[in-house]
């Protein structure tokens, strides 16, 4: 786990959706930020809008959802989805890493009807809480590495 004070910004990428999630600095907490939706599927928007969210949050690094179908492969949306990280990244000065995002957006849709939520206000926030769930799995495997790296030290 990194020690300095940056955050981990986490997206989850639609073809005019952004789900947005941000850690604490001390990478132990996901929080929710916005789910997004935009005018065309063109990712200049959302370069920029990202590009804000790491100046003024102090973003260290990237983690973007990758939606692998249930046998583990890259479809259609992975795709697209890599293609707009390598657009970011030619944007952004940060580390960018994937994390399998299988099954985050139906945890997610579950979450939400499980607490009640309107299925209106369902759609309008489910992929920023698919990316908040994104986000703690992977500062979880984060916590669990630097774990198992101290036991082996011993």
């Amino acid at each position: 786990m990194e020690t300095n004070t940056t955050k981990v910004l986490c997206l989850d990428v639609g073809d005019r959706t952004l789900g947005i999630a941000i850690s604490d600095s001390s990478h132990t907490i996901a929080q929710g930020v916005h789910s997004l939706r935009f005018s065309s599927s063109s990712p200049k928007e959302k370069v920029a809008y990202i590009k804000k969210m790491i100046s003024s949050h102090r973003v260290g690094k990237i983690v973007i959802g990758i939606p692998f179908d249930l046998k583990g492969r890259e479809g259609e949306q992975a795709k697209k989805t890599r293609e707009f990280a390598r657009l970011l990244k030619e944007e952004v000065n940060i580390p960018i890493v994937f994390a399998d995002e299988r099954f985050t957006s139906l945890a997610a849709e579950r979450f939400l009807r499980e607490g009640g939520v309107n299925l209106r206000k369902r759609r309008k926030i489910k992929d920023k809480v698919a990316a908040t769930i994104l986000l703690q799995d992977y500062l979880d495997s984060l916590r669990r590495e630097k774990n198992k790296q101290l036991e082996e030290d011993i």
